[in-house]
């Protein structure tokens, strides 16, 4: 399975190193449309290589898509806390109640009893 993983992430680097080199042109990115800019008064523009802009377009997809899925799972970490609480409590409540139970027993009895 390991050596799977290292062919997946040797494919995915030649992949990625392939899309590098074929988008090397300079591009400008413009933060604002036009229309935009007018009414802002500015328009920050920066040049970078168009790899550089594809990579972070993957880079920025992934965390929003992470930080969704974290926000959306949410509810089911609560629950799960709430229930490992009430398990806990229940586990208190059982093992009290049978210290109830064998209190004035022989100890070999109240063991054989568990």
């Amino acid at each position: 399975m390991r050596y799977i993983r290292y062919a997946f992430l040797a494919i995915l680097a030649v992949v990625l190193v392939s899309v590098a080199l074929a988008n090397r042109q300079i591009v400008t990115l413009q933060l604002l449309p036009e229309g935009l800019a007018r009414i802002a008064g500015q328009n920050p523009t920066i040049d970078l290589p168009l790899f550089l802009i594809i990579f972070a377009g993957i880079l920025a997809g992934l965390l929003i898509g992470f930080i969704w899925e974290w926000l959306r799972e949410h509810k089911h970490r609560v629950e799960v806390n709430r229930k490992q609480k009430e398990v806990g409590k229940l586990e208190r409540e059982v093992k009290r109640l049978k210290g109830e139970k064998h209190q004035g027993k022989d100890e070999v009895l109240a063991l054989l009893d568990n």
